[in-house]
């Protein structure tokens, strides 16, 4: 009799605790959203590169309002890039995908939308993350190396689904805080240099889709300051590709063509 209650007791706590470790796994991941901890304790994920490259990227796009004056940008700069994209805007604007391919820039996976993670959904999060990996790599011929989550949110599910998928998370080392009402390209430049080493990953943002209007601007303009000073350090500036991170062996998907 005794030995069935403790076994009902065990049971109900277990029942219990289950919610609780499910939500741990979902959330603490996302603690990887703090700059600091993350380039002490997980360079890789920070996008920590070879000493004399910085990594240029881009997120939230392609948007056709904002992303061809990036393009140009880079090309009068003669650097390429790395662009974290959106897979519903990439089916809506598959030539400018394709156009940001043709001159040399690398594709990157943002997620099919960009949502914050509230409540676990791994079945979910692992189906979105497939389609767009896949998207990318019908329109632009090769399939995806990186993923960086909307916000940088790296919860418990969207990490498994990286992992299933064949993607790598990379976060940043250094932001331009360029999504604000009150950007400038002043304070973009200033923003990113402060944190900025060799080795570093730069996160930008091509479009103004998720934050204040306009306020892409403000990172096209700082784009000359920023590679000026980054050659004047003597380091060279790029893509993820280029960067010295290590890349994944592809689990699901491949490449393409």
């Amino acid at each position: 009799m005794w030995a069935g209650v403790e076994r009902g007791r065990s049971l109900a706590a277990a029942v219990a605790v289950a919610p609780v470790l499910a939500a741990a796994a979902h959330v603490v991941p996302a603690g990887t959203w703090l700059s600091g901890p993350r380039q002490l304790w997980l360079p890789t994920l920070a996008g920590v590169g070879t000493t004399d490259h910085v990594a240029l990227t881009f997120d939230d796009g392609p948007d056709p309002r904002s992303t061809p004056a990036f393009l140009a940008a880079l090309d009068e700069l003669a650097v390429r890039a790395t662009f974290f994209v959106v897979g519903e805007q990439v089916l809506l604007h598959r030539r400018l995908v394709q156009d940001i391919v043709r001159r040399g820039h690398e594709l990157a996976v943002h997620g099919w939308t960009h949502n914050r993670p509230w409540r676990p959904a791994p079945s979910r999060e692992a189906r979105h993350l497939a389609a767009v990996a896949q998207v990318v790599a019908d329109v632009s011929g090769v399939f995806p190396t990186w993923y960086r989550p909307p916000y940088g949110i790296l919860t418990g599910d969207r990490l498994l689904a990286a992992r299933r998928t064949g993607l790598r998370p990379v976060l940043w080392t250094a932001w331009g805080r360029d999504w604000t009402p009150h950007a400038t390209a002043e304070s973009v430049a200033a923003t990113i240099l402060a944190d900025l080493r060799g080795g570093g990953t730069v996160l930008l943002h091509d479009t103004d889709r998720h934050a204040a209007p306009d306020c892409w601007r403000a990172a096209l303009g700082a784009l000359p300051g920023l590679v000026g000073a980054c050659r004047a350090a003597g380091l060279r500036v790029g893509t993820l590709g280029e960067h010295g991170v290590a890349r994944p062996t592809h689990a699901a998907g491949g490449r393409t063509r």
